[in-house]
């Protein structure tokens, strides 16, 4: 894969999961939802968060949107992102999230591994969105000392 699509694929899930902590933490205003969440993802995207439910943009919308400011010490480091594929306008990219403090997941504190499909156009474009837990012995281990 080329330098470039890997910079463009972390630049956009570091990003967003930048976002996620400013707008739980209440760092951000409710004017910086469509500026900064919503322009991202396709309207037609498929996100199945570790628990398995399907959800659409709606969905995931509704949930991130009711969650502004309602978690003050929620923190996100993202590891390992690795693009694996390039193909007809998409790309197939996993990376690790690594949450501390996240009062709506079980445990609080907690890794998942995503495996997303983007569309390459410029801006990247969140197409699909796939979590599942990483192992519990991993999560056990962290470290969390972001």
């Amino acid at each position: 894969m080329s330098r470039s699509i890997h910079d463009r694929v972390l630049r956009e899930v570091e990003g967003l999961h930048e976002f996620f902590v400013r707008w739980f933490t209440g760092a951000l205003s409710e004017d910086a939802f469509a500026s900064d969440f919503s322009r991202r993802f396709s309207a037609d995207l498929v996100f199945i968060p570790p628990a398995g439910t399907l959800l659409g943009l709606a969905d995931l919308s509704s949930s991130v949107r009711s969650g502004c400011a309602s978690n003050p010490r929620f923190r996100v480091q993202i590891r390992r992102v690795q693009v694996h594929r390039e193909f007809d306008g998409t790309v197939l990219a996993t990376y690790e999230e690594w949450q501390r403090n996240a009062l709506a997941s079980r445990p609080a504190d907690n890794g998942r591994l995503a495996t997303v499909l983007f569309s390459s156009a410029e801006p990247l474009q969140w197409l699909h969105i796939h979590e599942t837990w990483l192992p519990q012995g991993v999560m056990t281990e962290g470290p969390y000392d972001f």
